[in-house]
């Protein structure tokens, strides 16, 4: 049986890394993806670039569906297959391109006039439907049904001779949100939109550049963060680049593009572990848990503590969060573990069929009884889409017979979607657009004592030490960076 959608939570995008210079890449670019699961769960690829007996550079590649510890689990792959010195990873959520098709496994590689070339795509592009269009119409046949294979068409049929030139040519073409890793006959390349939805660092490891969508990806391997690709940016390593400085950078547009961050980064996709968009992820849920509980707090009807639990493993440090101001307000509360949740079922929340997700929520999550009777709970949680499973969990905690249930979520009512890499259900199946974003009607039918969401205000506050302009939250407010087609889904692509 297969568990997918078990929490009301947006799927992830992708997670992508690679790493130039090391005969060790393949092993690096394995950990590193490792460590990057949280981003995507149904297949996962490695490119590496090695060089026949004839000095000519050759590329190889191993890519399957299933999770990184299964699609490389014969450890021969890395001696026999996966040889060389650079290498690009992925590992795949489809947001755009059938997640039945294996030939949407990314990285993509082609062979091209200039040589070989890989791509590995984190984000989704808003104008790849026109793009992929056009190139047909010209004559360009696809092998895949992912925008991703866009960029490697259009990088190709470049009539510019130098190949960075042709990127940043191919790259000027694209709307949407992307973060790239690139590898070609004798480069390394990362890159990312001007608005900067997704994040994308830079990293040494022993003399060696690595590039990955998370910091977490560098500590496995114990490489140590350099700096963040920044929006709009084009980052190239080569065998002649040995020093931070010497990191060759061009700029996709000479005019920069306000930054658009996606929230949801610091909301739930990114590991607490990771630093993004300038600061660390633990800390900017701890400030989301806080202003959750200035702004709502909990007080026990007798006086006693509140007890304060998180849907793991996402939640934990906004819970953190939420007690621990709770505490400063003089509330007596206390952080407790009152869900348990299983690490054998994955990071998944969405089952097709309504029993299979009733019981999916029972397979992933047990209750502590001895700490939820009795008492006044308050469960912090990062989101709700459906609202279905959230319902269950509820259900789930009401066997415990606490005194109260009330719910407080760390980001405001999903009431839209998105289109820049996020893969929510259709706006119908939204429970805030159910219920007109009406906050009463969503308590009523989760079945808790209260319920409150951040503001998008609230939220901004929260995460914003600059300029609260710089984040995207258009799946709250409606309001996109770009413009975009309404109309379009991705399944558009699917054959």
């Amino acid at each position: 049986m297969n568990f997918n959608f078990v929490k009301d939570k947006p799927k992830c995008h992708c997670g992508i890394f690679g790493i130039f210079g090391t005969n060790e890449a393949a092993v690096n670019t394995y950990y590193g993806l490792h460590s990057l699961q949280h981003r995507g769960q149904e297949a996962s690829g490695i490119v590496t670039r090695d060089f026949n007996k004839n000095g000519k550079p050759i590329f190889n590649i191993h890519k399957d569906e299933g999770l990184v510890a299964d699609v490389y689990a014969d450890s021969n792959i890395f001696k026999t297959v996966l040889t060389g010195n650079a290498a690009i990873g992925h590992n795949r959520y489809s947001t755009t391109g059938s997640s039945e098709s294996k030939k949407n496994i990314q990285p993509f590689v082609v062979n091209y006039r200039l040589g070989n070339l890989a791509v590995a795509h984190n984000g989704n592009l808003t104008n790849a439907k026109q793009l992929r269009d056009e190139l047909v119409e010209e004559g360009a046949i696809f092998q895949t049904t992912s925008d991703t294979e866009v960029i490697l068409h259009l990088i190709a049929r470049s009539r510019l001779e130098n190949q960075i030139d042709q990127i940043k040519e191919a790259l000027s073409k694209l709307e949407g949100a992307y973060s790239l890793t690139i590898l070609t006959d004798n480069k390394l390349i990362a890159a990312r939109d001007p608005f900067g939805f997704r994040p994308l660092s830079i990293g040494k490891l022993n003399g060696n550049f690595v590039i990955a969508s998370e910091t977490c990806a560098f500590d496995i391997n114990s490489a140590k963060f350099v700096r963040e690709v920044n929006p709009g940016e084009i980052v190239v390593i080569d065998d002649t680049v040995k020093k931070v400085e010497e990191i060759k950078s061009f700029k996709i547009f000479d005019e920069p593009s306000p930054h658009k961050h996606c929230i949801f980064e610091y909301i739930y996709f990114s590991r607490p572990d990771s630093f993004i968009f300038g600061h660390n992820v633990d800390k900017m849920r701890r400030r989301l848990g806080k202003m959750l509980a200035k702004k709502y707090p909990v007080h026990d009807s007798d006086g006693k503590k509140v007890i304060v639990i998180s849907v793991p493993d996402s939640s934990n440090t906004t819970a953190i969060g939420y007690e621990t101001q709770l505490e400063k307000m003089g509330i007596s509360a206390k952080l407790e573990i009152g869900l348990i949740r299983s690490h054998y079922v994955g990071r998944t929340f969405i089952q097709p069929e309504q029993e299979k997700r009733k019981t999916g929520v029972r397979i992933k999550f047990n209750i502590v009884k001895g700490v939820l009777e009795g008492k006044t709970i308050v469960l912090v949680d990062d989101s709700i889409v459906r609202g279905t499973t959230s319902k269950q969990l509820i259900n789930l905690i009401r066997e415990a017979n606490p005194k109260a249930i009330h719910l407080r979520i760390s980001s405001s009512p999903i009431m839209h979607p998105c289109y820049y890499g996020m893969d929510f259900p259709s706006r119908e199946e939204l429970i805030a657009y159910q219920m007109k974003g009406d906050v009463k009607e969503i308590e009523k039918y989760l079945g808790v004592d209260s319920l409150a969401y951040l503001t998008i205000d609230e939220m901004l506050e929260s995460v914003s030490e600059a300029d609260s302009n710089n984040f995207c939250t258009a799946c709250f407010s409606g309001k996109y960076p770009t413009e975009v087609d309404i109309s379009f889904k991705k399944e558009i692509y699917e054959v």
